[in-house]
C-alpha cells in the first residue's frame, strides 16, 4: 500500500501567505528606518585649525639665471678686386714645330729665391695713376713676344696653357716680389717668370701725386702651332 501525504504536510499550499508576510515585514522595516531620528546632542565644536609656517632661515630659494648668448663677432667686409684679366691682354706665344729639327735636352731652370714683401709702404692694387711700361701696353706685348721662348720640354710634350704671374712695381719703377698665380708644366712657368724679372724699369704708379707700390698681374699664353 503506497503512503500518501496529507494536505497539512503540503507546504506549497501556504506559499502565498508566507510571501505576503515577508513583503509586509520588509516594507514595515523600511518605513521605520526612514522615520528613525538620531538624538540631537547640540552643535559640535571643532578644534581650531593649525598651520605650519616654514622657517625662512633654512629654506633658500634660488632663481636660475638663463645663460646669455654670446654676441656675434664684428665682421669686416672686404671688396675683392679681380685684376687677373683686366691689367693686360693675354700675351700669346706661338711656336711652329719643325718635325725634322733637333731638340736640345731640357735643362731644369734655377729656382728663384722668394723675396719677402715689404710691409711698409703700403701695397696698392688700384692706384689713381697705374704703373706704365715704357712705351705703353703695345710695347709690353712686343717685349714679351720678342723675349719669350717656348721651352723645349713643353714643345716636345705638346704642353700649352696660360701662366699668370703677379709682381710689384716699386716706387722707383723696378719689378719685385714675383710670384706665380697659376702655373703650366714643361718649363712654361719658369720662362714667364724669367721674362717678367728681366723687364725694364716702369713708370711707377702714383696715389695723390706720390709714387706708391702697386701689385700687377700678367697672363702669358703659350700655344703650339702645328
Amino acid at each position: 500500500m503506497e503512503p500518501r501525504k496529507t494536505n497539512r504536510a503540503d507546504l506549497e499550499r501556504k506559499r502565498p501567505v508566507f510571501l505576503q508576510l515577508g513583503l509586509i515585514i520588509a516594507i514595515s522595516a523600511s518605513l521605520v528606518a526612514f522615520e528613525w531620528k538620531t538624538p540631537d546632542y547640540g552643535n559640535t565644536v571643532l578644534p581650531p585649525r593649525t598651520g605650519f609656517e616654514p622657517d625662512d632661515d633654512f629654506i633658500e630659494i634660488f632663481k636660475e639665471k638663463k645663460p646669455e648668448l654670446p654676441k656675434p663677432p664684428a665682421t669686416t667686409i672686404f671688396n675683392v678686386v679681380d685684376k687677373t684679366t683686366d691689367d693686360f691682354p693675354e700675351i700669346e706665344i706661338n711656336i711652329e714645330i719643325d718635325p725634322g729639327g733637333k731638340i736640345e735636352p731640357y735643362k731644369m731652370p734655377e729656382v728663384l729665391p722668394d723675396e719677402p714683401e715689404a710691409q711698409d709702404p703700403e701695397i696698392f692694387y688700384v692706384a689713381e695713376d697705374m704703373p706704365l711700361f715704357p712705351g705703353g701696353d703695345a710695347a709690353l706685348m712686343k717685349y714679351l713676344s720678342t723675349n719669350t721662348s717656348y721651352p723645349t720640354a713643353a714643345r716636345e710634350a705638346g704642353i700649352s696653357g696660360i701662366v699668370y704671374v703677379t709682381f710689384i712695381i716699386e716706387t722707383d719703377g723696378s719689378v719685385s716680389s714675383i710670384a706665380v698665380l697659376r702655373s703650366v708644366a714643361g718649363g712654361c712657368t719658369e720662362e714667364a717668370v724669367r721674362v717678367v724679372s728681366e723687364m725694364p724699369t716702369w713708370t711707377p704708379g702714383k696715389q695723390r701725386g706720390k709714387p706708391v707700390r702697386v701689385r700687377m698681374n700678367l697672363p702669358v699664353k703659350f700655344t703650339l702651332v702645328n
